[in-house]
């Protein structure tokens, strides 16, 4: 079934898959994240990639398509599709469309056709996603790739195919959060630390026109491709990032000028 999608330097489509996502390399398949045109280090820790968020700094999303072919894209920052905000399944997600190896960055949340507002890395109390209210899924990244569907030979026997009415292929009902437990101070608390933890903020407008297209995906996913980030200090407690040794802080400390004279070899003759 095909639907229609919105283009850019880069696309952007809505379409419907039904099939669950399963473990997949790269495959060539890219999302990065570029800070200042450079590609932020990535690091792998139980698991997981993780990436440093530098407070203040805008970034980008560097998608890559290595294939021959159309490819669609489900795109999420901090569990928000970043094409409309929305919480959805990646199949049932807008989607950016790209065309046969082409690589494009998205330099932010697209707020209309022809304009988007930078990613760029914040606190959580000052986030997007505190601001549209749910900051359950902040500090996550993640990119979905779709091939396109090729046409097939024998057709659907009747009464094997579903309507669109009987598809689980609406975005999902964003709940409250569960309630806290303990006592008051140890909830402000851990509400006061989670505020402080790293997530994406809404901010300068920039030019980003699209335009939409129809794309017919195929129903299971190509390539999964998931990054979280953390602060500098986050990255240190969970182990991703060895903390700095006294020798090493011992370093910083150094400075490039001291009052005094070299030395004399002959100075003591």
């Amino acid at each position: 079934m095909r639907h229609r999608a919105p283009v850019a330097a880069a696309v952007l489509a809505l379409a419907l898959g039904t099939a669950p996502l399963s473990a997949a390399l790269r495959e060539g398949f890219g999302l990065a994240v570029v800070v200042d045109g450079c590609e932020a280090p990535e690091f792998l820790h139980d698991g997981k990639l993780y990436v440093e968020a530098l407070r203040g700094r805008n970034f980008t999303l560097r998608l890559s398509n290595p294939t021959g072919e159309r490819v669609a894209v489900a795109l999420s920052v901090d569990g928000r599709n970043v094409v409309d905000a929305k919480r959805t399944t990646a199949a049932g997600a807008a989607k950016w469309i790209l065309s046969p190896g082409q690589t494009v960055e998205i330099p932010g949340w697209q707020v209309s056709g022809e304009t988007s507002r930078r990613f760029f890395f914040t606190e959580t109390a000052r986030s997007y996603a505190k601001w549209l209210g749910d900051t359950r899924n902040v500090g996550t990244i993640e990119a979905v790739f779709y091939r396109e569907r090729r046409p097939e030979p024998a057709p659907v026997a009747e009464g094997q195919a579903g309507s669109l009415e009987d598809r689980d292929d609406r975005p999902l009902r964003v709940g409250a959060p569960p309630a806290a437990s303990g006592n008051s101070r140890e909830r402000r608390a851990e509400k006061s630390e989670v505020d402080r933890f790293a997530a994406t903020g809404i901010g300068d407008r920039t030019r980003f026109p699209v335009r939409w297209i129809e794309f017919d995906e195929e129903p299971d996913p190509a390539v999964r491709i998931a990054l979280r980030y953390e602060f500098h200090r986050e990255l240190v407690r969970l182990g991703v990032l060895a903390p700095v040794r006294d020798g090493l802080a011992a370093r910083e400390r150094a400075r490039g000028f001291e009052p005094g004279y070299a030395p004399d070899p002959d100075g003591n003759r």
